[in-house]
This record gives structure tokens, sequence and C-alpha cells, in this order.
């Protein structure tokens, strides 16, 4: 099997050695995202909220540069530094699956790059959509 990398300016470059997502037959592997403007690569603000969402944009323009949709996305990992917050990213991240719910694990972590308060990320597949 060949794996594709994907990338795409509509989301943060990758910040490491690594691609922003990797394809692999039919599957989607979209590698972690923060809440950075992919123009500037700055947080786009230090609250969560502006962050979760940016981050979910970032998500989002990674899966459409693939040719895949939301509605594509199978699981979700998103890592909080504060649980505190799960209640407000919980709403946001509705607003990006209103009626699709991929399945989805949220955990508390110490720390993350750039001092972000939440990075997300995902498994989509190709074809999925009925």
């Amino acid at each position: 099997m060949k794996f594709y990398s994907i990338q795409t300016e509509d989301a943060l470059a990758a910040i490491g050695p690594y691609s922003q997502a990797i394809a692999a037959g039919n599957l989607l592997f979209v590698s972690g995202q923060l809440g950075m403007v992919p123009a500037t690569g700055e947080m786009v603000g230090s609250d969560l909220a502006s962050q979760a969402r940016q981050a979910m944009e970032n998500l989002k323009n990674i899966i459409l540069a693939a040719g895949l949709a939301l509605e594509d996305v199978a699981s979700v990992d998103v890592f909080l530094t504060d649980m505190a917050g799960f209640t407000d990213f919980n709403g946001i991240y509705q607003e990006f699956f209103p009626e699709h719910k991929p399945a989805r694990a949220v955990v508390a972590v110490k720390a993350l790059p750039k001092g972000g308060c939440v990075e997300i990320k995902c498994i989509a597949c190709k074809g999925s959509q009925n």
C-alpha cells in the first residue's frame, strides 16, 4: 500500500518532522492540530475557545484538501491541558459535528507544543458517506 502526504496552506504547516496528514488506502490520518493561524504560525489567542475553533478549522481544511468531508471522520482524539474546559470545548466541537458523531476520546495532558491548550487529531475514511 502506498502512503500519500496531504499538505495544504489552509492549515498550519507541520512544526516538526511529520505530515499534516497521510492517506493510506481509504483512510486519512490527520496529525494533531493546534489553535495556530496558518498564515502567521502564531496562536490565535490564549483562551481555549479561540484555540479550539482554530484547531477544528485547521483539521477541517486538511480533510477538505484530501477530498473528504467532516462527515467522513470516524474517530477524533482531543487533548486538553485543563479538563475544566471540557463543556466549553463540547459546544465548539458540536458546531463542526452537528449531526455526525464520530467516536471520540478527550484526555487531559500536562502540556502541549507552543503552549497550546488544545490539540485535535482524527482518522477519516473516504467513501464513508451514505
